[in-house]
């Protein structure tokens, strides 16, 4: 059976829904940790009072420079330096509710008379000493925007292996099938035809894998094939040489009567003339079959010719090969049912059969039993079967079988079968052909 791939099955298509699918992922975890951490940061920051120690550490810090450096309320350029150093986001300055400095303008001289302090609202105060009085100093930082700043790297860093890490799980199971397929084809390369390659999934890797496997199959069925041909030449030319060995011996044995004038009359010299004229035309008919079989045998594919009926086919062979018999002392039954069906045959090859039989009948048949000739059928075939009783010879005049081989290897060349069988003296051949589908007329 073989995997279709379609377009949904198609390793595109599953690789960009395996991206979509990571990207969604990972975008969920990425809003569901950005909501967390948010939430978890400014637990943290209230609990633990975050920003006013932040605020008091660089209230401290200011005195500590303020102390130092011995810096007036209206030393704004070293109050910017410092506000600067810190990186803050500004700070104000407040004398009598006055403002006297503003980091976001340290350079504009602020009069106290002219600007009133803002009411800051939430924010909270502290109490600076400079070196000319006290004053009111608001600092506003971005204390907890590290914190928010750190966690979206990471929640962004977190998300994005997530990504990729899905993505690999994904096409790792890709990598593994084509690692394990290049395992099995090393496998069908060390000679093991019989391990079967698996096929996984219905993409193009499953296409890939199953012609694969399908070459494999036809390479076995080939090799199977070129070994049972083989086997069967050895067995053929091993009985043949055989059977080639025995009329030539009586050959030479005659033969050297002959010469040494051992015969006592001349009814002995023609009876002796005669049996190597029996043995020479045996020799000759066994060495045509053995032609005729390494001719059929080293043939390719039959060209069967254009399907024609069934009765068109062979009526006219059936009324040869009857007339033929009917003459050689034969009576024949002919049960043939012409039935409507088309067949693809090799004339050529049909021809011989015809012969083959119809001289294999004479040889061998007894003339007192009439020979059959009826129909045959099978599932998706149709044929015909001779049936005859094999007369008792002297000798056995073709133990090979080579004729029977050579109609089989005939038959099997037009996708035929040939089945031949023997019960006792009783001898029984058929010829089955594939029917062909009939055409619908459009």
């Amino acid at each position: 059976m073989t995997v279709g791939t379609d377009k949904k099955n198609s390793i595109y298509i599953q690789l960009l829904c395996l991206l979509l699918a990571s990207a969604f992922v990972s975008a969920a975890i990425f809003v569901f940790l950005n909501i967390t951490g948010q939430y978890l940061i400014g637990c943290y920051l209230d609990k633990n009072d975050y920003t006013a120690k932040k605020e008091q550490e660089y209230v401290n810090e200011l005195q500590s420079y303020i102390d130092r450096e011995k810096i007036s309320i209206a030393d704004a350029d070293k109050l910017g330096v410092w506000v600067e150093r810190q990186r803050i986001l500004f700070v104000e300055i407040y004398k009598d509710r006055k403002l006297i400095f503003n980091s976001e303008y340290p350079e504009d001289k602020i009069s106290e008379e002219e600007i009133e302090a803002d009411d800051h609202g939430w924010e909270t105060s502290y109490c600076i000493d400079f070196s000319d009085g006290p004053a009111e100093v608001f600092i506003t930082g971005s204390y907890s925007y590290q914190l928010y700043t750190f966690a979206v790297i990471g929640e962004i860093m977190f998300s994005c292996l997530l990504f990729l890490g899905l993505v690999f799980l994904g096409i790792h199971g890709k990598m593994s099938y084509i690692r394990k397929l290049s395992e099995e084809i090393e496998i069908l390369e060390g000679g093991n035809l019989d391990y079967r390659i698996t096929v996984q999934g219905k993409d193009e890797l499953a296409t890939l894998a199953e012609g694969l496997d399908n070459m494999r199959l036809s390479f076995r069925s080939l090799i199977q094939r070129e070994s049972e041909i083989v086997q069967e030449n050895q067995r053929i030319v091993t009985e043949m040489s055989h059977d080639l060995r025995t009329p030539v011996t009586s050959i030479i044995l005659y033969t050297e009567i002959l010469k040494k004038g051992k015969y006592k009359s001349n009814g002995q010299l023609l009876e002796c003339l005669d049996k190597i004229d029996k043995k020479a035309r045996r020799m000759k008919q066994l060495t045509e079959h053995l032609f005729e079989y390494s001719l059929i045998a080293g043939e390719g594919e039959a060209d069967l010719e254009a399907p024609e009926q069934y009765k068109t086919l062979f009526f006219d062979l059936f009324s040869e090969t009857v007339s033929y018999l009917e003459q050689q002392g034969f009576c024949i039954e002919f049960h043939i049912e012409w039935i409507d069906c088309t067949l693809q045959i090799s004339t050529d090859y049909v021809s011989r059969i015809f012969d083959n039989v119809a001289s294999n009948i004479v040889k061998y048949a007894d003339r007192s039993v009439p020979v059959k000739i009826f129909s045959a059928k099978e599932e998706g075939m149709t044929g015909f079967f001779f049936e005859n009783r094999i007369q008792d010879l002297d000798e056995k005049t073709e133990s090979t079988k080579i004729g029977i081989q050579n109609m089989k290897n005939m038959m099997k060349k037009m996708n035929g079968k040939c089945i031949v069988k023997e019960n006792g003296r009783c001898f029984c051949i058929a010829f089955l052909f594939p029917c062909q589908p009939k055409q619908v007329e459009v």
